[in-house]
């Protein structure tokens, strides 16, 4: 059974949401509801911490797409957080945008404190 779980949290001015499972074409409805409700309520910098994402298919990547898409035409920003890959599996989200060609779309960071307190920048893939 395909399982997602989102957590938000606000720091500063950015709203944090912290997804663990799989993002699917069964689970992927529900990111793109929270980020639309989050801008619907004005909350224009967003970040996405995908670090337990332990699965992600192309539905996944497209709600990604989308969000970035929707706070870049409200003047938002959109950052994601995603592990370097590691032995132990981690890093999947990051090997499947690198493998499609979008990982450069976004503004990546290691961890919530980096993605909420810094300058936009990107880790090069």
């Amino acid at each position: 059974m395909t399982t997602i779980e989102v957590d938000e949290d606000e720091h500063g001015s950015w709203t944090v949401f912290s997804v663990r499972g799989e993002l699917d074409l069964v689970t992927s409805p529900r990111i793109r509801r929270r980020v639309h409700d989050a801008v619907a309520g004005g909350r224009h910098d967003l970040v996405i911490d995908l670090s337990a994402v332990r699965f992600c298919d192309s539905s996944g990547v497209g709600v990604l797409i989308a969000s970035r898409r929707l706070l870049r035409s409200c003047g938002g920003r959109l950052r994601l957080i995603l592990p370097e890959q590691r032995a132990d599996g981690d890093g999947h989200v990051g090997r499947v945008l690198s493998a499609l060609g979008v990982h450069r779309l976004f503004d990546v960071y290691e961890d919530v404190p980096e993605a909420t307190f810094t300058e936009p920048g990107r880790i090069a893939p």
